[in-house]
């Protein structure tokens, strides 16, 4: 959604103070925001599945197990390698590949899925020797979770046994390959990742018994469990939830208490998503039905972190189902908005080599190539060769993104 007019009206003086004057009262400032929750309300809630649609490749995905049929996968694993071994063929591994070539993405479910693609792990090769140990080793000790009903961070599991592991990518993505093979989520494994991303707001729930008020959290805001599972009976009355990419943005908008101003949730994961983070966001949206719009950098990198929230990684594809919220809608910062805003030059960043390429490689996306309105932007991105953090907002006032941006972006109803 976008106002064209708008823009243009407002486009020469966003960076002044005359910017502050054009701002509504709040309840104004939100009217595009409810109107977009009242369309999504009013959709019928269909929950596509691979299952449903002919597609020209088999694919793959998981489901929540839970210990005892995570047990139950693991020894049929181990059966089936010991049966291998006594016919006199090997000890090996059926792992599904997850490698950029077996991923698709599926316009019908607008994510990316994993073909269902496997290739033989084999103790006797010496090229794959290495790796089905560490698998073996992996299904060992996540068995032992399961029977003892605990969970542990993936550098504890590293820690397991450092000589084998030396690296901890070693373990971690074994991890993501032992979940695939056993057609469970990751979570299921008993193993998760030290919390990383971050709430603050308008919001209410409880953790494993204890009531959380995420209001009262202060500017550091509630540490997203690495247990999503335990987070139950969540109640707000936020307008939206706002998705930011860093922490810096976080804390602004957490100390200048946004949320009580503009109703709403803040979450962030502080960069790269997370997947506790991915399964809270797509939770939140699941349970409140509200919009969740996007506060990332003007760069490949921010668009590529978005694309995680709402298409699903390479590494999970196999459980983009459970991890993906694909109606995120692009708030900012856009390259569009670097000259509407007048951005100073100095706060705008030169694009390496690489940068460029990755915009490129963005652009050539089936998911962005859905999107019209990310291909203008990306186009701007990559001819202009320009990119820009949201702390280059601060050019105008520390507190211009909460008090300035923000606001108008919303009363414009300018995402897409």
């Amino acid at each position: 959604m976008s106002k064209s007019g708008t823009k243009k009206r407002l486009g020469s003086d966003y960076g002044s103070e005359e910017a502050k004057k054009k701002i509504k009262a709040p309840s104004e400032v939100l009217a595009h925001v409810k109107q977009l929750a009242k369309i999504a309300l009013s959709e019928p809630e269909i929950e596509r599945t691979l299952l449903e649609l002919e597609l020209e490749h088999d694919c793959r995905e998981v489901i929540d197990k839970d210990a005892d049929a995570v047990m139950d996968e693991v020894e049929s694993a181990i059966y089936q390698s010991a049966v291998s071994i006594l016919k006199g063929e090997g000890f090996s591994f059926a792992v599904p590949s997850r490698s950029k070539g077996n991923q698709l993405y599926v316009p019908e479910l607008d994510r990316i899925v994993l073909k269902n693609s496997t290739s033989q792990r084999h103790f006797s090769n010496s090229a794959t020797c290495r790796k089905a140990v560490i698998t073996a080793r992996v299904l060992g000790l996540i068995h032992e979770l399961c029977i003892k009903r605990i969970h542990v961070t993936k550098r504890d599991l590293f820690y397991t046994d450092v000589k084998l592991f030396e690296d901890q990518t070693n373990s971690d993505g074994t991890l993501d390959d032992v979940a695939c093979m056993l057609g469970c989520t990751r979570s299921s494994l008993h193993v998760v990742a030290s919390e990383k991303g971050v709430v603050v707001g308008r919001l209410r729930f409880k953790e494993d018994g204890d009531q959380i008020d995420c209001q009262r959290m202060g500017i550091g805001g509630k540490a997203i469990p690495p247990n999503v599972d335990k987070v139950v009976d969540i109640e707000s009355d936020a307008h939206f939830i706002l998705l930011v990419e860093k922490d810096a943005a976080f804390m602004r908008l957490a100390e200048d208490r946004f949320y009580n101003t503009y109703p709403c949730i803040i979450l962030t994961a502080k960069g790269q998503p997370d997947v506790a983070t991915r399964l809270f966001l797509r939770n939140l949206k699941l349970t409140l039905k509200i919009p969740v719009l996007a506060l990332v950098d003007s760069d490949p990198y921010g668009l590529k972190i978005l694309s995680v929230y709402m298409k699903g990684s390479m590494n999970m594809s196999y459980d983009s189902s459970n991890l993906t919220t694909p109606d995120v809608k692009w708030l900012g910062v856009r390259p569009s908005d670097l000259d509407r805003f007048n951005i100073p030059q100095q706060c705008r960043l030169p694009m390496t080599e690489e940068d460029i390429k990755t915009g490129k490689k963005l652009m050539e996306e089936d998911f962005i190539k859905a999107n019209p309105e990310w291909v203008k932007e990306l186009e701007i991105m990559v001819t202009t060769k320009v990119k820009a953090e949201i702390q280059a907002l601060s050019s105008f006032g520390f507190q211009y993104l909460s008090q300035v941006y923000l606001p108008l972006k919303l009363q414009e109803g300018d995402w897409i």
